[in-house]
């Protein structure tokens, strides 16, 4: 169960995350924060990253098997990669629609799933 909770709480906080340093470019690309002061943008990018930051530290408490979790310290890092660009990934498509994904960005993810396959293998 603590292995499904780090999980769960690694999505969200990823989700946060590439709101956080994406997010802004969409609202630029809105014409919403276009004429900013880029200090308040770093300063709205923060407030979003405290809630990311809310769940990573404890996600990455409750998976690590030092504290009675399923996961190594790499097998951690791993796991957050892959969330991180499958979220991405996810976000991009669907949020900013002019990007899209080609036979090569396929590719290094599949390159990706390989590496938590070995990172897992003992």
């Amino acid at each position: 169960m603590k292995g499904l909770w780090t999980i769960l709480m690694l999505v969200f906080s990823n989700i946060f995350m590439t709101f956080a340093w994406y997010g802004h470019l969409k609202l630029n690309e809105m014409k919403i924060t276009t004429d900013w002061p880029l200090i308040l943008v770093i300063v709205c990018s923060w407030g979003i990253a405290f809630f990311e930051y809310c769940l990573v530290v404890p996600a990455n408490r409750i998976g690590f098997q030092a504290n009675g979790g399923p996961f190594n310290l790499l097998q951690l890092k791993v796991i957050q990669e892959v969330i991180s660009l499958t979220v991405f990934t996810l976000i991009v498509m669907f949020v900013f629609k002019g990007e899209h994904i080609q036979w090569n960005h396929l590719a290094a993810f599949g390159c990706l799933v390989l590496a938590v396959f070995f990172v897992f293998l003992k």
